[in-house]
């Protein structure tokens, strides 16, 4: 197991999430119905639903709209979501990954499809990049669980597979199939983390130059203010010299 490794960038910048608080109470929201939607209504019962509520809790999100969120699953009538996966390529042969939950596959598909060609991609078939990356769970913390020894014994007695620490906080890395038993022994011992999902991470990473990193962010960002798009997943790095001036 490594104890560190500059693995950055990769899901996107730090705080991109929460620069809108709506967009992202509302994505939040669509994960928590399409969770209860799928399996039992109580967390305690489904695993998915589970995740979907910590996730809303550690962004803050009231208790009130969890509940509102669960409740919508239930209603006569409401809004039938769909899993999609799209993949294509960005700016200098970065590959993406981009998760969807949608009620018109139609929209989404030509709004994804829009920001790729606007932004310097193109989108593939499905299949054309995911081979490159390895479905894994994917569990962070702030950097006020512990120090990077101390998370990385954490992280080996609750079985994780790797660790990556920064001043920015912990990313452990785990088993697909071992996330919630793993959050959950974590939880013991760091307390509740600020992130519990599944994540897609590359097998090769690709570093940016200046004019690739700023159209890919662009294209990045795009994605990520579309209602439909819950996650978008990368193969890039780009360096923190290179971040800063851009940001």
């Amino acid at each position: 197991m490594a104890g560190h490794s500059k693995f950055k960038n990769i899901m996107h910048r730090k705080g991109a999430q929460d620069k809108k608080r709506s967009a992202m109470f509302s994505k939040l929201s669509r994960e928590i119905t399409v969770a209860a939607k799928m399996g039992a209504p109580d967390p305690d019962m489904n695993p998915r639903l589970r995740l979907a509520i910590n996730n809303a809790k550690a962004q803050s999100m009231p208790k009130d709209n969890i509940q509102r969120a669960i409740d919508k699953a239930a209603a006569a009538g409401g809004e039938d979501y769909e899993e999609i996966r799209y993949e294509g390529y960005g700016p200098g042969g970065v590959a993406l990954i981009v998760e969807a939950l949608t009620d018109n596959r139609n929209r989404t598909a030509t709004n994804v499809r829009t920001a790729f060609s606007k932004n310097g991609g193109n989108l593939g078939a499905s299949g054309a990049v995911s081979h490159g990356f390895e479905r894994k769970g994917l569990i962070e913390y702030g950097p006020g669980a512990g120090d990077e020894d101390k998370v990385l014994e954490a992280a080996i007695e609750a079985g994780a597979d790797d660790v990556e620490s920064g001043e920015d906080g912990h990313t452990i890395w785990t088993d697909m199939e071992a996330l919630h038993e793993v959050a959950g022994a974590l939880e013991k011992t760091l307390g509740e983390a600020e992130s519990v999902k599944l994540a897609w991470k590359p097998n090769i990473t690709v570093a940016l130059d200046e004019s690739n990193a700023a159209t890919l962010l662009k294209l990045v960002d795009t994605l990520d203010d579309d209602d439909d798009v819950q996650t978008v997943w990368g193969n890039y790095e780009v360096s923190d010299e290179i971040m800063e001036k851009l940001s």
